[in-house]
């Protein structure tokens, strides 16, 4: 007699994986379809009648290798933080050299002083500026690289939110360093002498010490948004350009400039009313004009309206959109040089 076989449709079918994900994850689906395989072949040998041969998978480890290679991305590397130090003192000195004539420019416009008439004068306090802009964004960056293994626990990237989060943490602790740096370039500035020495020493003789911190609640305020900015909403913005908008995704300079660019914009105009009070106070250190930065922030508008506050706005959103290319630009490569390791 010749016995015809029913197919089983209970038994799940055969399938191969289309996908590298589906290659190696979980590893015991590989092993499952093996064992289907074989236990498929045993039953078609206990019939009477030769049965077709089904084909059986095996899994090899240098497939799944290969899968991963092929189709799973890296998970991005983490800066240790003597990388995220030296990371921000280079990207810190560079962006601060480029921009030099536009943070004289800035303080001229913010502070009532003639512009300069010298290329000298446009980079008169460049070594007080960048020399202290190497620990503060070094500061900055490796804050934020501790606060983000804090809040991640090493195992997750952050969040959008997180990222901002914790580069606004990062920006306010570091202003108490960057605060005595501001005022030592403005007064630099307003004494027209040529030495950060000199300028603190008359700082500190006529008034005190306590006096290089003067603005300093001004200056938390500026650089929580600040740090937010370039550590948090620029890269979000490369990201996004990146992944919704298929220009951007083939060029990733045009993507980092317009990221940078969105994100130094809006840094730029929540925190330059506080800038201005910030300078108007540092420039006036006897505060028979400005007591503090609140106050200077209410004289100013009477004075002037809101274009006063805005007062050398222009230069300044260059400035950062500017400082947050480069130095985005040489954290992302250092990111990428040590994923790729």
């Amino acid at each position: 007699r010749i016995h015809t076989r029913t197919p089983d449709t209970s038994r799940r079918p055969l399938a191969t994986p289309t996908t590298a994900r589906e290659m190696i994850t979980p590893s015991s689906a590989l092993y499952s379809y093996s064992y289907s395989a074989s236990s498929s072949s045993s039953s078609a040998s206990s019939s009477s009648m030769p049965t077709q041969s089904r084909p059986t998978m095996v899994a090899f480890p240098f497939a799944a290798a290969s899968a991963l290679e092929a189709g799973v991305a890296k998970r991005r590397a983490s800066l240790s933080d003597t990388e995220n130090l030296a990371v921000g003192a280079v990207g810190g000195v560079v962006e601060t050299v480029i921009q030099m004539p536009l943070i004289t420019y800035k303080i001229c416009a913010q502070s009532g002083k003639p512009m300069p008439s010298t290329f000298g004068g446009w980079y008169r306090g460049v070594v007080a500026a960048a020399a202290p802009c190497a620990p503060i964004t070094a500061m900055q960056m490796a804050v934020n690289g501790a606060i983000e293994r804090a809040v991640t626990g090493g195992v997750r990237d952050v969040s959008d939110a997180e990222r901002i989060g914790v580069a606004m943490a990062a920006g306010g602790i570091s202003a108490s360093l960057y605060s005595p740096v501001d005022l030592v370039v403005i007064q630099q500035q307003k004494l027209g002498v040529n030495s950060a020495g000199a300028a603190i020493a008359h700082i500190t003789s006529n008034h005190g010490v306590a006096a290089l911190w003067r603005g300093f609640s001004a200056c938390v305020v500026r650089e929580a948004i600040y740090t937010a900015g370039y550590l948090g909403l620029a890269p979000i913005a490369t990201t996004y350009l990146k992944t919704a908008h298929p220009y951007f995704a083939s060029s990733d300079l045009s993507a980092s400039i317009v990221g940078s660019c969105i994100g130094g914009t809006v840094a730029a105009v929540l925190t330059h009313p506080v800038d201005t009070a910030k300078t108007c106070v540092q420039s006036d250190m006897t505060g028979s004009t400005y007591v503090n930065a609140r106050s200077a922030l209410v004289q100013v508008y009477n004075k002037g309206g809101i274009g006063a506050l805005y007062g050398g706005g222009l230069a300044r959103t260059a400035r950062l959109c500017g400082a947050f290319f480069v130095i985005n630009n040489i954290r992302e490569a250092a990111i990428q040089y040590k994923t790729g390791l």
